[in-house]
């Protein structure tokens, strides 16, 4: 049988049989080998990020990082600042810390503007109705599945709406958010450390840890449980959608209403983060049946790595431009008419691409399920589910899609990922460098995690694998790498 076989050819083998599962539907069972495969990638047999010191230098610096970036962008017009002679130093470090103790302190507007929205988001995860979604097998669960409620788009409607209304009623201005930019990064570094180390508690103490090093700072920051549940929500998914991308957005249009109130209008800069970031937080709300098959639920465990990411990462540094543009005359960031048709024609493009691959392979997991019949969301892309897709089947049990954009690479929605990261520090054109840490950083990121999906890929599927290597053979842009 031709590795790329059509799905309408391809039969179950000796390793992929099916049961009936809900409704009727065809459902996977993973074949021996592929359990032993899985029960390998469950134990722990490594450090990654440079182990427990590794860990621990990240854990210490980024944060640092975070605030040094913020106070060069905000109080020194974007210049990377630093101490000039020896005998600066101390003065230099004193000067820092000034600007962190007035301007970022956790003061009770960032306590009281945080927490809402953290718990106004729980709250409502909590009683609105959603789209019922059932994840992949999960190993660490004898291969249960999970049932997921998807209501991420009903929440962003509610959220927008409840903004609009407290803003219209002079109840909370959007305005104060980017004003209070540091404060609130605090608040969100404090719930970042904070959430993390209940969550690693509570695995260890209710006997849900897996994957365990035996190192305290290792496991506290991979994580020690994979789907920690309160009630119906999944915490892992709902802090993926709706803390980080929310904040992103608010962020961008709280820039715009500070460029209201002070110059009368809106620069089509500001207007592209908008676009730039509402299309991002929406994608994630209206695809979010597709996250389940990811991954992130799949295999990463919830600890700080991706606890503080959500909450404090993502959302006080991926808009530095925002806070640039908020804080600056636009005559220092304005573009010419045919630069402003590029920069969004760049965006649009890669998102559309990134939202088709994404909803290619996970529509392709899902048809794997037995599922056929997909949730009808706000936009629907063309191309955005593969017909007669091919793929190679594993020993496993698994199928790799080698059908529509992941015929030409095997990373597609990670090169269109970047494009659009690049593109949100460009609209500040050449001003500062700040903005493209975004960009700079997420690259760093994508390449280790590629390295580490392409290895757990390797030894979950053998020589499966280095056929769909054959069959696929470009890591991210084709004819080219």
């Amino acid at each position: 049988m031709s590795a790329t076989s059509s799905a309408s050819e391809v039969l179950p083998t000796n390793n992929l049989r099916h049961r009936n599962g809900v409704n009727g539907t065809s459902k996977l069972v993973v074949s021996e080998e592929g359990k032993e495969a899985d029960r390998r990638l469950d134990r722990h047999d490594g450090y990654e990020f440079g182990g427990p010191w590794g860990v621990v230098a990240i854990m210490t610096g980024f944060p640092i990082l975070m605030y040094y970036l913020w106070i060069c962008l905000w109080f020194y017009d974007g210049k990377l600042v630093y101490p000039e002679s020896v005998d600066d130093i101390k003065p230099f470090l004193w000067r820092m810390w000034g600007h962190i103790a007035k301007d970022a302190s956790p003061n009770w507007y960032a306590w009281k503007v945080y927490s809402g929205n953290f718990f106004f988001q729980l709250f409502i995860a909590w009683i609105l109705p959603g789209y019922q979604q059932e994840g992949l097998p999960v190993p660490s669960l004898n291969y249960k599945t999970l049932m997921y409620n998807c209501n991420a788009l009903v929440c962003l409607y509610t959220t927008l709406i409840t903004a609009a209304a407290l803003h219209y009623y002079n109840i909370f201005r959007l305005t104060e958010i980017i004003d209070n930019y540091g404060h609130l990064m605090s608040v969100s570094m404090i719930y970042g450390f904070g959430v993390s180390l209940i969550t690693y508690l509570y695995a260890v103490l209710t006997g849900t840890a897996i994957r365990m090093s035996g190192n305290f700072f290792y496991d506290y920051f991979m994580g020690a449980c994979l789907n920690p549940r309160l009630g119906s929500i999944d915490l892992k998914m709902w802090a993926e959608v709706r803390i980080p991308w929310v904040i992103v957005f608010f962020l961008s249009v709280s820039g715009a209403c500070k460029q209201y109130e002070t110059l009368g209008y809106v620069t089509p800069n500001m207007a592209f983060m908008i676009l730039a970031t509402g299309l991002y937080l929406n994608a994630c709300a209206k695809g979010e049946e597709c996250i389940p098959q990811t991954w992130d639920m799949f295999h990463e465990k919830w600890g700080f790595m991706v606890i503080f990411w959500n909450f404090s990462g993502v959302p006080f540094s991926y808009v530095y431009s925002v806070v640039y543009m908020a804080s600056h005359d636009p005559s220092k960031y304005q573009f010419s008419t045919a630069g402003y048709v590029f920069i969004y024609t760049v965006l649009c493009t890669a998102y559309y691409i990134w939202d088709t691959a994404m909803a290619q392979k996970s529509h392709f997991k899902m048809q794997t399920q037995g599922i056929t019949t997909f949730r009808k969301t706000f936009p629907q892309l063309p191309w955005n589910t593969v017909k007669n897709p091919t793929y190679i089947q594993t020993a496993h049990g698994n199928r790799l899609l080698t059908s529509g954009w992941w015929a030409y690479s095997r990373k597609p929605n990670y090169v269109a990922d970047w494009t659009m990261s690049l593109t949100w520090g460009a609209i500040i054109g050449t001003a500062t460098i700040i903005p493209y840490f975004y960009s700079m950083f997420f690259i760093v990121v994508l390449l280790h995690r590629c390295t580490r999906d392409f290895e757990r890929c390797s030894k979950k599927y053998g020589k499966d694998w280095e056929r769909y290597c054959e069959v696929v053979k470009y890591k991210y842009i084709p004819g080219i790498y």
